[in-house]
């Protein structure tokens, strides 16, 4: 895997804008800790440049240089809308953007204490994000399966972490997931999704959801992939609130969406482990936030869990 990211530096981004957008080269320029396939430096307040470092990046910037001036006008929440594109030069063969900065705090870095207000929110926002997407909307290669078709996945993620400890019952994790293998398949239109929904990816403000960022996983298919965000993302007893203000969720639905957020806790453990057996850019603070959620998973099988 090509990795750009170990070339790009503050001076770095002030030339290309200074090449390119020189309207906005005055501003302050400073890097954001984190991020995976991209690198984000604070331009000023109110903007960001976001640069690809790796292979593949490229495609999901420019996707979400497509997509998001159609859906941020009607999301009821902050998200990171482009300002600007970077073509690819000299200086940096990549595409590049300046996205608007979305204030807040990342949630794997803080919590929630406005539990029931951070319901309302999220259900909102995913009433207002889960319409029909036209024919051209983008699919994705590695989400958007029914449970069924992501067993290898799962079993994957089990059998790394389950050596370590998962703070949870292995066997009622199974009993989730297999409880989502056997649901029905999505039977309604593919519908736009966010797609990749997890701490690190929504921000908070006075103890509640107040922003959404890092869209490049957006695609259109089964809600169930971003419902599973009710119990990555919502503290404990905070869930059936949530499902009722959404009040778009069949039995099914919620029975798919609880088996992805157990596979997607497995992943935030593995991601937060050291040593040989976590992935590469391990992220310390996605472990206690994948136990956090299978815990909250594993409580039970209804919309109060």
């Amino acid at each position: 895997m090509t990795d750009c990211g170990t070339g790009i530096s503050a001076e770095l981004v002030h030339d290309l804008l200074q090449d390119q957008h020189p309207d906005l080269a005055g501003l302050p320029v400073r890097e954001v800790a984190g991020g995976w396939g991209n690198q984000m430096w604070r331009l000023g307040d109110e903007l960001a440049v976001r640069m690809p470092r790796m292979e593949g990046a490229p495609d999901l910037l420019r996707k979400e240089c497509r997509w998001l001036p159609v859906l941020a006008p009607r999301l009821p929440l902050p998200v990171p809308t482009p300002v600007r594109i970077g073509e690819p030069s000299a200086r940096f063969p990549w595409p590049w953007s300046v996205m608007t900065w979305v204030h807040g705090e990342p949630l794997d870095h803080t919590s929630i204490s406005r539990g029931d207000h951070a319901a309302d929110t999220l259900a909102g926002f995913l009433r207002a994000l889960h319409v029909a997407a036209p024919a051209e909307a983008p699919a994705s290669s590695d989400r958007g399966a029914h449970p069924r078709k992501c067993t290898d996945g799962f079993e994957y993620f089990l059998q790394a972490i389950a050596p370590r400890g998962l703070a949870a019952d292995v066997h009622a994790v199974r009993a989730v997931w297999d409880d989502a293998v056997a649901a029905p398949e999505w039977a309604g239109p593919p519908v736009w999704l966010h797609g990749d929904l997890h701490p690190a990816n929504v921000v908070v403000s006075d103890g509640t959801l107040s922003g959404v960022i890092d869209f490049d996983a957006m695609f259109a298919g089964d809600p169930a992939w971003d419902l599973a965000a009710a119990w990555l993302l919502l503290p404990a007893g905070a869930g059936p609130r949530f499902f009722e203000a959404y009040a778009l969720a069949d039995d099914a639905t919620v029975r798919r969406a609880r088996g992805l957020a157990a596979m997607k806790s497995l992943f935030l453990i593995l991601m937060g482990q050291n040593g040989d057996r976590g992935l590469p850019g391990g992220k310390p603070a996605w472990g206690p936030a994948g136990r956090a959620a299978l815990g909250r998973l594993t409580s039970g099988f209804g919309r109060s869990s």
